[in-house]
């Protein structure tokens, strides 16, 4: 058996029992799951996946004219009329289960 070394990570509690459960369906213990993300590291020499900001940011109210500001009130109200609309209870709701918070 090859040589090992130990690694001390500290890791949100939910996000460690949510990739605990995906990785138990796949099959593969965790301490492997991290070594194979590290000799992805090494062969990429870098992050194994794209890390950047979104495309576009929010909208500054003050930085809009009053016809970009209507348009915007205008898209949000149909929004509303279609029913595209949620609660902030299942917002939260959402949010805890996407990020364990």
């Amino acid at each position: 058996m090859a040589r090992t070394s130990n690694i001390f990570a500290r890791v949100e509690p939910g996000i460690k029992e949510q990739a605990e459960e995906v990785l138990d369906q796949l099959g593969i213990p965790m301490s492997n799951a991290i070594g194979m993300f590290l000799r992805q590291v090494v062969l990429q020499r870098g992050i194994p996946f794209e890390m950047k900001l979104p495309a576009s940011a929010p909208i500054a109210m003050g930085s809009l004219s009053k016809e970009q500001f209507d348009s915007e009130i205008n898209k949000g109200l149909s929004d509303i009329k279609a029913g595209k609309v949620h609660t902030a209870d299942f917002i939260e709701e959402e949010m805890k289960s996407d990020f364990g918070v």
